[in-house]
């Protein structure tokens, strides 16, 4: 079995940003090869002979697509740009998730607002069906004007989660104290555009402008370096090979740290009132 199938196949180093790097199969995806339209009708479009596809909101529906294959470990990116203007009430989601009720899933949603306010990034992790794992973020740039590439990084050590090869966030297996990690389910990659206005946008505050419809998101040049899944396993080198941690050097640590600093806006891991009989395994330095 090969590590990833696709018509443009090469070799080439997958970590990039000074991370240990393995020598994996690169797959520069193609909707109509890669993706099959899940739901919405005509509001999903695979545009550009496969280059590009476009995910609708309007009254009637939403829309969504989800990946051929299913992937166990590796780096998976896509470019995105958002819905823009006033976008209130809706989310794009881009996320990795396995199937039933002991599902992992690895999450970014993109949560609308008013025009002129920041989206809010929103990221989780499901372990065996578990997730409540949240951090939020204001992006540092407008991801309505231009694409920008949102990345995973995922091995049996570590799940790293990158905006433009900068990483936001870490989570690491601490299964020796107890907490799940999404090591051993294949997942497909999901996206869908979605009302969501009961939540979504300052906690359902502010609700959809059904004047502004159709609310649109584009999403091109997906990229995976990965293990495909395929008969049930995943190729013995692959696997051995993702079983190193993915390592941020020191200018990695910085980024991560300035995110963190300038731009987090929630982390579950600082929330104690929503954990009052003390904060989750994972929290604890």
């Amino acid at each position: 079995m090969s590590s990833c199938s696709s018509s443009k196949l090469s070799l080439m180093l997958f970590l990039s940003m000074s991370m240990s790097s393995l020598i994996l199969v690169a797959v520069s995806g193609n909707f109509y090869h890669d993706f099959e339209i899940m739901w919405g009708g005509p509001r999903a479009r695979i545009l550009d002979g496969g280059q590009l596809l476009t995910l609708s909101l309007d009254r009637v529906s939403g829309s969504g697509f989800r990946s051929k294959n299913e992937y166990l470990f590796g780096r998976i990116g896509m470019q995105i740009k958002l819905v823009p203007g006033n976008s209130a009430g809706t989310v794009t989601a881009y996320y990795f998730s396995s199937q039933g009720p002991t599902r992992d899933e690895i999450d970014f949603e993109f949560l609308g607002n008013l025009s002129g306010q920041p989206y809010v990034l929103h990221t989780n992790v499901y372990s065996q069906g578990k997730g409540d794992r949240e951090q939020q973020f204001y992006l540092w740039f407008d991801p309505t004007r231009n694409f920008h590439t949102y990345s995973i990084i995922w091995n049996r050590r570590n799940i790293i989660f990158l905006v433009d090869n900068i990483p936001i966030r870490v989570f690491n297996n601490l299964e020796s104290r107890g907490v799940p990690f999404p090591k051993s389910q294949p997942m497909r990659i999901y996206s869908s555009l979605w009302n969501a206005d009961e939540w979504a946008t300052r906690g359902g505050l502010v609700k959809t402008d059904w004047t502004k419809a159709p609310f649109t998101a584009g999403f091109r040049n997906f990229v995976a370096n990965c293990c495909a899944w395929s008969s049930g396993s995943c190729s013995t080198k692959c696997a051995t090979a993702m079983q190193r941690r993915a390592v941020l050097d020191a200018a990695g640590r910085n980024r991560l740290r300035w995110v963190q600093k300038k731009f987090m806006i929630y982390n579950y891991c600082t929330d104690f009132k929503r954990f009052p009989q003390g904060l989750p395994p994972e929290c604890k330095r």
